[in-house]
């Protein structure tokens, strides 16, 4: 029976062992048909030898060693594995980069334009005009507002010098008079005392002289000459003229007492006469005013900024109205008008015909020449780039239409100095906003990228 038992122990531990076997050649199989698998399975495949680790350890110790070796081996191919998934892995990560690299360059890579192409239709329809930049002394003329007035210098104007009140007027506004022409005839109390003692000293002044100095002693002769005199000067500081006092003393009855008359001491036109028949006036206040409208005054109000030096002499054009005449600088202001805050430059017109008025607007344009040559363009050749700044188009090729950036100078007219393009460049001198609105349409992207 003891024979029996050990036979039956013997065959149990030979299928166990056959079975265990089977079972690591399958794992085995297994393991190799999975290798691309995520790494999870690779869990799986870990927990199921430790199960299987744990199946041998029941069996007889004579397997352990076979088991060992097996798993050893197993362990080298999950090390495999392993270093598979992670390769794999890594080419799928420089796969997706390469692939958001490929979209990044389909969409967010996309470059504004910066030239534009236009045909000879395109070009003839939108009148644009090409012309080679040369440099050149250019003449220009520099505008400015101004005003016709008077010539301060050669006008006048007629005052009382003591109060006064208006008894009559000989002139009307616009008449043109000429000199010691009767303006305005005034009552004072102050030139009827004048012209009295002025009636007095002058027939004791005759009296005295006809008696000789010896006669009458020095100093009634010389009382009686100052007397005379100085009722002569206060006569002639009120206004009174030579023949005034004349026709006072010729006869006594014909002139009455405080009245005198204002004459014309220049040869002028009235440009004005506010005052009215009865009204007292004031010592110094105007009455009349009178100016020789041969030659007039313009003046031209120019910015404050403006860095340009007019001197004396300076030819320019003076445009009234359907008027044009040709005038000259006589005097340049230093100070700035606190007004208008413009710097004023006075100009001397000949006005023979008396075609302009004082009063009159007067569009002035001095005229220049740049001292050596330049390089201009139109300032219709100007636009501003993305950036702000001014820029010019350039035909490199026909049809083909670079924007070059350049720095603005002087402002010659209608012309515009500029720099940062050479001489020889073929400039776009009209239509340059038809060429920078394709160059926009050129880099405009619709899928707002």
């Amino acid at each position: 029976m003891n024979k029996t038992l050990v036979a039956i122990l013997v065959a149990g531990l030979a299928t166990a062992t056959a079975s265990h076997a089977k079972e690591s050649e399958s794992e085995h199989g297994q393991e190799k048909a999975t290798t691309a698998a995520p790494h999870s399975e690779q869990d799986n495949h870990d927990d199921h030898r430790e199960e299987n680790h744990k199946e041998h350890d029941a069996h007889k110790p004579d397997s352990e060693h076979g088991h060992d070796d097996h798993g050893d081996e197993n362990h080298d191919e999950h090390s495999a594995h392993d270093e598979h998934n992670s390769g794999s892995e890594h080419g799928h990560e420089e796969h997706s980069e390469g692939g958001d690299h490929d979209n990044h360059g389909g969409h967010g890579g996309h470059e504004e334009a910066t030239s534009a192409s236009l045909n000879p239709a395109q070009m003839t329809l939108a009148d644009i005009q090409v012309n080679p930049l040369t440099p050149r002394k250019v003449d220009y003329q520099l505008y400015a507002p101004g005003e016709i007035l008077s010539n301060g210098y050669t006008s006048y104007r007629v005052s009382p010098r003591v109060p006064s009140v208006v008894l009559r007027r000989h002139v009307a506004l616009g008449d043109h008079v000429e000199q010691s022409q009767p303006l305005v005839t005034l009552f004072s109390e102050t030139v009827a005392q004048a012209q009295a003692n002025y009636r007095t000293a002058w027939p004791e002044w005759q009296r005295v002289q006809e008696l000789g100095r010896k006669t009458v002693g020095e100093q009634r002769y010389i009382t009686a000459k100052t007397n005379l005199e100085a009722a002569r000067a206060t006569l002639l500081a009120y206004g009174l003229s030579a023949s005034d006092l004349q026709a006072l003393v010729a006869s006594q009855q014909s002139v009455a007492l405080g009245e005198y008359t204002l004459h014309a001491e220049i040869d002028g036109a009235v440009l004005r006469d506010d005052f009215e028949q009865g009204q007292r006036i004031e010592a110094g206040a105007p009455l009349i005013a009178l100016a020789d409208e041969k030659q007039l005054w313009v003046e031209a109000h120019l910015p404050a900024d403006l860095s340009l030096t007019l001197g004396a002499g300076t030819r320019a054009e003076v445009v009234a109205g359907d008027v044009r005449v040709n005038a000259k600088v006589t005097q340049e202001a230093h100070t700035i008008d606190p007004i208008s805050r413009t710097r004023t430059v006075r100009l001397l017109v000949n006005n023979p015909e008396h075609r302009l008025h004082p009063g009159q607007f007067a569009e002035v344009y001095f005229r220049f020449q740049t001292k050596r040559p330049v390089l201009a363009v139109p300032e219709t050749a100007l636009m501003r780039g993305a950036d702000g700044d001014w820029t010019v188009f350039v035909e490199d090729h026909p049809g083909e239409f670079q924007p070059v950036e350049v720095e603005l100078g002087r402002a010659l007219g209608p012309l515009r100095e500029i720099s940062g393009v050479g001489p020889g460049a073929r400039i776009v001198t009209q239509g340059a906003f038809f060429v920078a609105s394709q160059i926009a349409k050129g880099g405009f992207d619709p899928h707002n990228h």
